[in-house]
């Protein structure tokens, strides 16, 4: 059994990126747990609004990762696209503290060179969190946000896949998990759509041989004497 956790900005962002892969760790007997940093609405929501809609985002966080089949989340709630308020170190302590507390030996987190400032430092703070000789991480991989890493410019690190999970099984629990984020979908042709995420999945299928993928970044692996991967 692998000990598994996801680091990710905000809701929806735990099942866009890895959620296929996520729900194929529970399926597999994994211990799967989340954490989301910021809240995803007070750079959208009018002040008015913004208890309902917080509200409402916490019972779709609830039911879609009940969707993955992940029992153990955590959000932190900080201000939305404005992590950058904050002080590395201090997001950097909200990672480790749930590194302690979970043991992971694998982490998912988001691609650095993401447009969005949060998912850049929420990367750079779970880099700082899973370093090896003070955690037990032993594989730290990231993964690609519609919307977000696409949306990267000229002079960003580009994502460049180097795994890829098989899906196939799982692709349809990841768009019903993603259906409970109705406050955050949109219709296609945007990204965060569920007939853009069924394309990206059948895209990096084909890139892997398979009907459909997650891919990931690695950023850190160590073998095991026993050869365990993710």
């Amino acid at each position: 059994m692998t000990r598994v956790l996801v680091v990710a900005a905000h809701p929806d962002d735990e099942v866009i990126g890895p959620g296929g892969t996520l729900a194929k760790h529970v399926r597999a007997g994994d211990t799967v747990a989340a954490l989301i940093l910021a809240e995803g609405k007070t750079s959208r929501a009018d002040d008015a609004c913004l208890p309902e809609s917080m509200r409402r985002s916490l019972d779709e966080t609830s039911a879609a990762l009940s969707e993955l089949g992940v029992a153990s989340w955590r959000r932190l709630d900080l201000r939305d696209n404005q992590l950058d308020s904050y002080p590395l170190l201090t997001l950097a302590r909200h990672v480790s503290d749930a590194v302690e507390e979970f043991s992971p030996q694998v982490v998912y987190t988001h691609h650095s060179g993401d447009l969005n400032i949060d998912h850049e430092l929420t990367a750079r703070a779970t880099m700082i969190a899973c370093r090896p000789h003070v955690s037990p991480v032993r594989w730290l991989l990231s993964f690609s946000t519609l919307s977000a890493t696409e949306a990267g410019y000229a002079g960003r690190p580009v994502f460049q896949p180097s795994v890829y999970s098989d899906i196939s099984d799982t692709l349809d629990t990841k768009l019903a998990a993603m259906s409970h984020y109705s406050s955050e979908l949109r219709d296609f042709p945007h990204p965060r759509s569920l007939q853009a995420l069924r394309s990206q999945a059948e895209l990096f299928g084909a890139a892997a041989g398979v009907a459909a993928a997650e891919a990931f970044s690695v950023i850190r692996g160590t073998w095991s004497a026993g050869g365990q991967t993710p």
